[in-house]
C-alpha cells in the first residue's frame, strides 16, 4: 500500500475516519470499551460509518493517546481532560483566526501602500515648487460661538 508520506493512505488526511474501533484501540493502546466510554463522555468523538459504527481518524488516535497520557502520567481526571481538550480546541480556533486576520492585515497594508503610491504619483505632476520665503499666509481666527 502506498502512502502520502505521512503514513496515511492516498486520498486521506489527519481527519479522515478510517480506523474501526478495534484497530483504533490497538493503535492507542487502549481497550475498545475505553474508547466507547470516551465517546460517551465526549472526550473523543469519532466519525460514523453508514451502518453507525465508529470510525477513528489519525487525529482521533493522537487524541486518544493524549487522553491516556494525561490520565496515567499526569493524574488528570476525565473531567479535567475534557476541559483541557476543549480549551486546546479554542486555542487552535483562535490561532487560525489570528492567522486569517494577519493575512487580511498584510493584504490591506499592501493595498494601502499601492493606493498611496498611486495618489502620490498622480500629484507629482501637479506640484509646483514655492519659495516659502516669499509666501503670504493669511490667518483668520475662528469665530467664537
Amino acid at each position: 500500500m502506498t502512502t502520502d508520506g505521512h503514513g496515511l493512505p492516498p486520498g486521506t488526511n489527519m481527519d479522515s475516519p478510517i480506523f474501526v474501533i478495534s484497530v483504533a484501540a490497538e493503535l492507542a493502546g487502549l481497550h475498545a470499551q475505553t474508547l466507547r466510554s470516551y465517546d460517551r463522555l465526549g472526550l473523543v468523538s469519532p466519525g460514523r460509518a453508514a451502518g453507525g459504527g465508529r470510525r477513528y481518524s489519525p487525529r482521533d488516535i493522537a487524541l486518544l493517546r493524549e487522553v491516556q497520557r494525561l490520565s496515567q502520567e499526569q493524574g488528570v481526571n476525565l473531567a479535567g481532560i475534557k476541559r483541557i481538550i476543549e480549551l486546546e480546541q479554542v486555542v487552535d480556533e483562535l490561532r487560525g483566526r489570528l492567522e486569517e486576520l494577519e493575512q487580511e492585515l498584510a493584504a490591506a497594508r499592501v493595498a494601502a501602500e499601492q493606493a498611496a503610491a498611486a495618489v502620490h504619483a498622480s500629484y507629482r505632476r501637479d506640484l509646483v515648487p514655492v519659495d516659502r520665503r516669499q509666501a503670504l499666509v493669511v490667518w483668520r481666527p475662528k469665530p467664537r460661538k
